[in-house]
C-alpha cells in the first residue's frame, strides 16, 4: 500500500504571501509539490465557502497567509481572515474532522524560507492527519 500523499491548498496575498512564495522559488528553497497555491488580491478575500469548497474538492489541508498583522495593503483584510479562519476550524470540528487542517500564516514578502517552512509544516501535518473526508464517502478515499 503506498503512502498517502496529501493534497494541500494555500491562500496567499499578492503582495506578501505570495511574494514570499515567489522569493522561496527564486531561492530555490524546497517545499512540498502538492502545495497547490491560489492568488488573492488579499487574504481579506478568502471566504469561509472557498476554504470549505477546497476541502470538498479532495484537499486534506488548508491554509491561509497573508500580509504581517497591521501591514495589510487593504488595511484589515488580514484581521478579516483571521476570523473566518477560526470560524472554519469550529465548523470542521462540528462536521467531525480535525480543526487542525485549516490555518492562518503572516508573513512579509521577505520571508521566502518562513513560506517554505509553513508548506513542508502543514504537509507533515497533513500526512499525521490522514486523508480528509468532508465531501466524500470513507469508502471512495483512496489511502
Amino acid at each position: 500500500m503506498s503512502e498517502h500523499e496529501p493534497r494541500v491548498v494555500a491562500f496567499c496575498c499578492h503582495f506578501c504571501a505570495f511574494a514570499a512564495a515567489d522569493l522561496a522559488g527564486s531561492m530555490r528553497l524546497q517545499y512540498p509539490p502538492n502545495v497547490r497555491i491560489i492568488k488573492l488580491p488579499c487574504t481579506g478575500r478568502a471566504d469561509i465557502i472557498h476554504i470549505l469548497t477546497a476541502f470538498e474538492d479532495g484537499a486534506d489541508a488548508v491554509f491561509v497567509a497573508g500580509c504581517l498583522e497591521g501591514d495589510c495593503h487593504y488595511q484589515r483584510g488580514n484581521l478579516r481572515a483571521r476570523k473566518r479562519i477560526t470560524m472554519v476550524k469550529r465548523l470542521l470540528a462540528e462536521m467531525g474532522t480535525e480543526p487542525e487542517r485549516v490555518e492562518m500564516f503572516n508573513l512579509s514578502s521577505a520571508m521566502g524560507g518562513r513560506f517554505a517552512e509553513i508548506a513542508t509544516e502543514m504537509t507533515e501535518r497533513a500526512k499525521k492527519l490522514g486523508p480528509c473526508f468532508l465531501g466524500k464517502k470513507k469508502e471512495e478515499v483512496a489511502v
